[in-house]
């Protein structure tokens, strides 16, 4: 029982580390950023953006590849679903934010219309906020199975 212990408990750890620092861009990076002028928030934004997908996608691959070695070690599905949940990050990247992200990384200039898609850019990242609780709560209920 220990192995498969310690190996749920890194998949919600995972989650966690995952969801805070969503939670973090949403509630205090990107509000900051907002507050400042367009050419600076875009400048702003470019580096912000580079550095949390360095951290989040391998966060959101290990928390999905944990969450399936817990299940694979203990058959609870409830393991399963918070993996997925945390793999379901990439395509809502890959497919709904990155266009958006694209855009951007070619902006040179501020624009109005380039603040305002900084602006889509956080609540389109709030989904991945959201799903990277909804795999720790999920996590958390999986360990109270185990």
């Amino acid at each position: 029982m220990g192995r498969e212990m310690l190996t749920g408990q890194l998949a919600l750890i995972t989650a966690s580390v995952f969801a805070g620092a969503a939670l973090y861009i949403n509630s205090v990076e990107q509000p900051a950023r907002l507050g400042l002028d367009s050419q600076a928030l875009l400048t702003e934004w470019k580096p912000a953006y580079k550095r949390g997908t360095l951290m989040q996608g391998p966060l959101a691959m290990a928390g999905f590849l944990l969450g399936l070695l817990a299940w694979w070690q203990t058959k609870n599905l409830a393991w399963v679903i918070g993996g997925v949940l945390m793999l379901a990050n990439w395509p809502v990247t890959l497919l709904v934010i990155m266009p958006l992200n694209r855009r951007l990384m070619a902006t040179d200039v501020a624009t109005p219309e380039s603040r305002a898609l900084i602006v889509r850019w956080g609540s389109l990242h709030a989904i991945r906020t959201a799903l990277g609780f909804a795999a720790a709560a999920v996590f958390v209920w999986a360990s109270y199975q185990s």
